[in-house]
């Protein structure tokens, strides 16, 4: 099934910037029986890790780690852009290409214990994912895993968390 996956994401040259190819999951997301299967698998790993609840960061996060929680029965959390959650939040700083961001969560929103996978649509850099980590552990609880669509494993973001098992649908090598 893997490399129906490969098949449905499109690959956007130049996007958002010359040089870059930018992996497109859209088209997954727009065949119901692609998307279910994602899901599915997805699903499949989150269960294996034995999680309480997903966290999945803005935006695609939201799209990749809500059907996944809803398969399984359990809690999501969104992890947002500054701002734009109206209670009292937990917030982590991470680095981009050129710049850097910071992602909050509400502070009840982890309980101390609970078993937490990160769910999103790209793993690059390890940006996003290393402060969702942090956020999770700042309020108790603990980072079992991660999940993507997409790995791009040239960029080496999952050595930046090592020991974090990551799982993901398709791996693009070179580019």
């Amino acid at each position: 099934m893997a490399n129906d996956f490969e098949k449905h994401i499109a690959s956007v040259k130049d996007f958002p910037n010359k040089g870059i190819i930018f992996r497109d999951i859209t088209p997954v997301l727009q065949d119901g029986k692609l998307f279910q299967a994602a899901t599915h698998k997805l699903a499949e790993y989150v269960k294996s890790k034995n999680a309480d609840i997903i966290v999945g960061p803005e935006a695609r996060g939201f799209i990749v780690g809500c059907p996944v929680a809803t398969e399984l029965g359990i809690g999501f959390v969104p992890a947002r852009k500054p701002h734009k959650l109206p209670r009292e939040v937990e917030r982590a700083s991470y680095d981009l290409e050129y710049g850097s961001n910071s992602l909050e969560i509400h502070k009840d929103a982890i309980k101390p214990g609970q078993r937490v996978v990160v769910c999103d649509d790209l793993l690059a850099t390890a940006g996003t994912l290393r402060a969702c980590k942090q956020l999770i552990e700042n309020l108790g609880g603990e980072l079992v895993g991660s999940c993507f669509y997409i790995e791009l494993p040239d960029l080496k973001g999952k050595e930046k968390l090592p020991g974090l098992d990551v799982f993901s649908l398709v791996k693009y090598h070179g580019a």
